[in-house]
């Protein structure tokens, strides 16, 4: 019964986030049980995780990493919740798509905030931030352009303001992601979305509570812009030996 449910509760994907798939999903499903049987609205596990992220950031601001750590992989664990827990019971919307997006960027800019505090280098912390964000909106993209389009559920609540943050704030990366794919098409196959897909948030925040662990949390920026570079170097078109020798 159990192996059925999570089953109902994962997400059709394109792609396998190996540490998502294989850890935090079968971990956040008995969470997921729970909520199910105590009727908690899957906003309301939205608002959790990032409440989880958010303090991480000001542990790592306060220089206490090993709580960090634990709290951002709190986050990922509720992260994986809300999305089982909506599609279990049915309660998939509009309006928790968005929050769940605008509360992961939140959390994304306060621990890099964090992070550059902490080290003393805030602008290494928006450096970070933009690399990760691009990757993370690139995984998201070629992910997306890879399935079919399907209406987007929505049941009535207050969306409106979300869905113009969301707007503002994705539709220029959506818009970027899409002029990139339509070059280079071969970001929508199953090897590209797989790669990106390992690239995932649960992964690399896997990877911050790593750094956090060994008291490295710059690490992570020198991580995510390595990220974006190695990404951007795949997609640069690849010359010819006819080019070569012109």
């Amino acid at each position: 019964m159990r192996s059925e449910a999570l089953a109902r509760s994962r997400k059709p994907r394109n792609g396998y986030e190996i540490l998502c798939e294989a850890v935090f999903r079968p971990l956040a499903h008995p969470l997921v049980l729970v909520l199910v049987r105590l009727r908690v609205p899957p906003p309301a596990v939205v608002l959790a995780a990032g409440a989880a992220g958010i303090a991480g950031a000001v542990e790592i601001g306060r220089g206490s990493l090993i709580a960090a750590a634990i709290l951002i992989q709190l986050k990922t664990l509720l992260d994986n919740a809300d999305g089982q827990l909506a599609r279990l019971t049915g309660r998939m919307s509009a309006f928790g798509r968005y929050l769940d997006s605008e509360v992961d960027l939140l959390v994304n800019a306060a621990l890099f905030a964090a992070i550059g505090r902490h080290a003393g280098q805030p602008l290494a912390g928006l450096i970070g931030f933009v690399a990760l964000t691009s990757v993370l909106s690139l995984n998201f993209n070629a992910a997306r352009l890879s399935r079919a389009a399907s209406a987007e559920p929505d049941d009535g609540r207050p969306t409106a303001w979300l869905r113009a943050v969301y707007r503002i704030v994705y539709r220029p990366q959506d818009r970027l992601a899409e002029w990139i794919v339509a070059r280079r098409p071969a970001l929508t196959s199953p090897r590209w979305v797989s790669v990106l897909a390992n690239l995932g948030m649960s992964t690399q925040l896997a990877v911050l509570g790593v750094c956090l662990v060994f008291g490295a949390p710059l690490v992570f920026v020198f991580i995510a812009v390595g990220e974006l570079a190695a990404v951007t170097l795949a997609l640069l078109p690849q010359r010819t030996p006819v080019e070569e020798t012109a």
